[in-house]
């Protein structure tokens, strides 16, 4: 599971004393604990799914950050914060080509806007953006 791998990595960035893994990797955990305990609540339990789609939330931010410190001129921080946009994408799940949407929309047998889009949210949850499956869709 992604939180688990993630708690290993914090340790091991502990252990080594890498200050700009640690930080990371600190906002990550506790940016995927809020969300379980939010589950757990809710009666569920977290999914591989879902901490998939908070890493992409928390890269897309950091992308966001890097940007407006390059912007500014400090390419110090926007440096670091390449080092950390690294660090998520190792934990993201590879993302579904056009390619691969195209063949799992024409095996499916009902092709419907709400149906194709629900099987992959149920199925691809993290592994796929939902807007280029709405593009390929729409093509198909």
């Amino acid at each position: 599971m992604i939180l688990e791998q993630i708690k290993a990595a914090n340790i091991e960035a502990i252990k080594t004393k890498d200050q700009t893994a640690r930080a990371l990797y600190s906002v990550l955990l506790n940016k995927l604990k809020l969300e379980e305990i939010n589950k757990r609540q809710a009666g569920a339990s977290l999914t591989d799914g879902d901490a998939a789609h908070i890493l992409q939330k928390a890269s897309k931010e950091l992308c966001e950050e890097r940007d407006n410190y390059a912007k500014v001129g400090n390419k110090e921080m926007a440096e670091e914060i390449s080092k950390q946009i690294v660090l998520v994408e190792k934990y993201l799940p590879k993302m579904l080509s056009r390619e691969e949407i195209k063949n799992i929309i024409l095996s499916l047998s009902d092709r419907s806007v709400p149906a194709v889009m629900k099987h992959f949210k149920q199925n691809y949850q993290g592994a796929c953006d939902m807007r280029l499956v709405s593009e390929v869709l729409k093509e198909v």
